[in-house]
């Protein structure tokens, strides 16, 4: 809420309440929005009926017109293989994997002109008039089937074979079916039997060219791969030989290392020996470091070799004994007592004796511990040296066997091209036996029902357009909405109830009321009468007027009604709720010294606000002094007090409130009373900003009992006032 406004000019606009009020009217809720538009659709409904009528009219009418289609199937597979195409260049491999691609260009020439054309020669469609006629076309060289009998020129035939070519591919479709290797083919015209020929010479003629493609590139590259294959034979022939030959004399010994029996596994005999004597070497490295690893724990692990020896057990006990007896004689006897010093004579004794065994012991473990060692030392030794020997021989070997490595890798780079193109040719010899990958899964027969036409499906879509096409015109017609032009726009435009319309006048003054039969009064009796009828309850006890924009006549309205109501022997309070534009006070000639502010500002004696007015029955409240804060001071609890209050001393309580856009003092206002009479003037504000004023008044919970139209003109309405006054000028005031 604004903290700052200090002036009428800075507090335009407030925020009272965010839950219940915004200054936009797009921030309102969802569901008045929805009434919003619900109004819209109910106001256009004849122009939305007009056009979807039109346009189902128009769909049945063209289905009706529309010849008859016959659509026949065939459904085939294709069988996704993987294949390598040989080419004069060499191997070209296909991956798979690459199915996408594979099926896409299967497409592609289902619906190639190269298989138009063999279907057409296959049917001898060019010179069939049946084709022609059932496809609603007529040859385009000019001569008619009644003279079929003259042989046509090369240039004719040619121009109609690719006339039947276009006819064929304008009125076929492929339509694979999702998930699965099924693809179905599909040809319709008007005639059933010429579909399913057609349809069934199409699959046909595909599966032989595909045989005819997979033929011709068999035949080509096997002739490519026997020329390939003999050369490469002898020369692998030759490599064999050059290497068995310079292995001989070199006395290089091989073995096959591979189970295929390959020179890829063949390794020399010294590399093998080399390869057994080092392993042996690494298991010689690692028993010595095992028993150098025993020798320096032996002195560790000495201690419970000493515990299980019996001669050092039998001693300790000794010991364990003797120094028991010791310990009783000191508590006895004083040192130097002849027993006493012969039994720790003894103990002494024991512990050399100990100590000797421990060290005998040892000297056995340790002396055993390195001896293990030295041997393991020595074998590792003397694998080591064998080694070093033998990669030194390897080495010698290896310098004379470059060349037969030379040899060796030209016998393998020969045996595998060799086995390649001999495994190719084999694929490429059963490749050219008439094998295929697709197969008829289901042959086209004649349809008995035409596919098309199809009426639901046509209504379905004129009644999509007509509805397409009325949205467009209703959202134009709503954007050159100019406003309310009679009364009956009240209930098209606003989907509100019309309490009643008020003549335009000339120079208003309360005066023109007094006349009960004046057509102003009549005007302001019958909205009074229909408020009446607007509740159960009969005529509410507090009213609030609101308009959407200032000069609406929301004033002059109220004013007027408190007035006829005071009349009629009813006391009627009438209050100014407009705290930033009072205009009242000047309409029944009151003080504005002191008013509704006032009491919203803390006043609470509002029986002293309380003026009497000129006219009979009718009291009055202005606003008072304006507040730089009319937003704050209304989002209170005060105003739904005072409003109890004044309905428990008068019959009516009528609030004339501010306009509802950009502010937010008319909905604070109108949701503390029974109910709300919305204001508009003729050619005034456009429909869409009325709408959106009744629907900010609908998100606060506000009760609007309907619309008062002002400022009518009954010659250009024809809304039956006759007395042919002028109403609203450039001098009115806030009405």
């Amino acid at each position: 809420m604004s903290q700052n406004a200090r002036s009428e000019a800075e507090s335009t606009q407030f925020e009272a309440d965010p839950a219940l009020l915004t200054a936009d009217p797009q921030g309102a809720a969802l569901g008045p929005a929805l009434l919003h538009y619900w109004n819209i659709l109910k106001r256009r409904r004849f122009v939305i009926a007009g056009v979807v009528v039109g346009a189902i009219m128009m769909g049945l009418v063209a289905t009706l017109l529309m010849p008859k289609q016959y659509t026949a199937i065939s459904r085939i597979e294709i069988d996704r293989e993987k294949r390598e195409i040989s080419t004069g260049d060499g191997l070209e491999s296909s991956d798979a994997s690459r199915d996408l691609e594979f099926y896409q260009t299967q497409y592609s020439l289902l619906e190639s002109r190269s298989l138009a054309m063999r279907v057409s020669k296959k049917l001898k469609l060019a010179a069939n008039e049946r084709f022609f006629d059932t496809h609603g076309a007529a040859p385009e060289d000019g001569n008619d089937f009644a003279t079929a009998n003259i042989a046509l020129s090369a240039a004719d035939r040619a121009e109609r074979e690719k006339q039947v070519v276009e006819l064929l591919l304008d009125h076929l479709s492929i339509r694979p079916l999702r998930g699965s290797a099924l693809i179905d083919v599909a040809y319709r015209s008007t005639s059933p039997e010429i579909s399913a020929s057609i349809a069934n010479a199409w699959v046909e003629e595909y599966i032989q060219s595909n045989l005819d493609r997979r033929y011709s590139s068999a035949s080509s590259a096997r002739e490519f791969l026997e020329e390939r294959l003999q050369t490469l034979r002898v020369r692998l022939e030759e490599s064999e030989r050059n290497i068995v030959n310079y292995a001989a004399n070199n006395d290089i010994i091989t073995v096959v290392g591979s189970s295929d029996g390959t020179v890829e596994g063949e390794r020399t005999l010294l590399a093998s020996n080399l390869e057994a004597l080092n392993q042996a070497l690494v298991g010689a490295i690692a028993e010595r470091v095992r028993a150098e690893s025993r020798a320096k724990e032996a002195s560790s692990s000495l201690s419970a070799e000493l515990l299980a020896n019996t001669s050092i057990g039998t001693l300790r006990q000794r010991r364990a004994e003797l120094s028991a007896e010791v310990e009783r004689l000191k508590t006895q006897f004083e040192e130097g007592y002849p027993a006493l010093e012969a039994s720790q004579q003894q103990l002494r004794e024991l512990d050399r004796s100990i100590a000797q065994e421990e060290a005998r012991v040892r000297n056995i473990r340790s002396s055993a511990r390195a001896d293990e060692y030295r041997e393991a030392l020595r074998r590792e030794n003397d694998l080591r040296q064998r080694v070093t020997d033998l990669k030194l021989e390897l080495e010698s070997q290896r310098r004379a066997g470059i060349q037969y490595n030379i040899y060796r890798r030209d016998v393998d780079t020969s045996r595998e091209l060799y086995n390649g193109l001999l495994q190719r040719f084999k694929e490429i010899g059963a490749a050219g036996v008439g094998l295929n990958n697709i197969s008829i899964v289901d042959r086209a027969e004649v349809p008995d029902e035409p596919s098309s036409p199809n009426l639901p499906i046509n209504m379905a879509l004129a009644l999509l357009a007509g509805l397409i096409l009325s949205g467009g015109l209703v959202f134009a017609l709503e954007q050159i909405d100019e406003g309310l032009e009679s009364p009956r726009d009240v209930a098209n435009l606003l989907g509100q109830t019309l309490l009643g319309g008020v003549p335009r006048v000339a120079d208003f003054t309360l005066a023109d009321l007094q006349d009960p039969k004046s057509e102003l009064s009549e005007a302001y009796t019958t909205i009074w009468s229909n408020l009446a009828f607007s509740s159960p309850r009969g005529l509410p006890r507090s009213l609030v007027f609101t308009s959407t924009k200032p000069n609406e006549g929301k004033t002059i309205s109220s004013t007027a009604l408190a007035l006829i109501i005071a009349r009629a022997g009813k006391r009627v309070l009438l209050v100014d709720g407009d705290l930033r534009s009072p205009s009242v006070h000047l309409f029944v000639g009151t003080s504005n010294e002191r008013g509704y502010a006032n009491y919203l500002a803390g006043d609470d004696d509002w029986r002293g606000l309380v003026q009497d007015s000129s006219f009979k029955n009718l009291s009055v409240i202005s606003t008072g002094p304006k507040p730089p804060n009319p937003a704050e001071l209304l989002s209170s609890d005060r105003t739904k007090q005072l409003i109890d209050s004044l309905s428990s001393e008068y019959d009516l309580v009528i609030i004339d409130a501010p306009p509802v856009l950009g502010l937010a003092d008319a909905p604070l206002l109108a949701r503390e009373v029974e109910g709300c009479v919305f204001v508009s003037e003729v050619a005034g504000a456009p429909a869409r900003e009325i709408n959106a004023s009744i629907n900010r008044l609908h998100a606060v919970q506000v009760n609007v009992l309907g619309v008062v139209l002002t400022k009518i003109d009954e010659q250009a309405h024809g809304y039956g006032y006759g007395y042919g006054y002028g109403y609203g000028n450039s001098g009115d005031q806030d009405l």
